[in-house]
């Protein structure tokens, strides 16, 4: 697992381009993860990885990692090199939402 010590991104400073075949995936974790880099990937493709960072909306604070232009497809959220923690389903000109299992492993779609 990578970590990184990101600073906070504000509203509006990040860009999903969405449409067509192309959908996004944020996934929502706790604090304690500022910095940890969570992989996912589509079945017989390469992992991708996104850095979990604090977030500030107008309605508050969130930790996620966000997952801009990807293809529709089935995901696995990885939890670590070997094991699952979920998989979710990513539609062309949608946002999936996935929230970190705090224990134990979870599914979203």
């Amino acid at each position: 697992m990578h970590e990184h010590a990101y600073g906070p991104s504000e509203t509006g400073s990040v860009v999903l381009d969405l449409g067509g075949d192309t959908g996004a995936l944020i996934v929502y974790t706790s604090p304690d993860l500022h910095g940890r880099e969570i992989e996912i990937s589509r079945e017989g493709e390469r992992r991708v990885h996104s850095a979990v960072r604090e977030r500030r909306v107008r309605d508050g604070s969130f930790h996620t990692a966000v997952y801009p232009d990807l293809p529709s497809g089935i995901y696995t959220v990885w939890w670590d090199d070997m094991t699952s923690a979920g998989t979710v389903s990513v539609h062309g000109g949608g946002i999936t939402e996935f929230v970190w299992p705090s224990s134990g492993f979870g599914v979203a779609s």
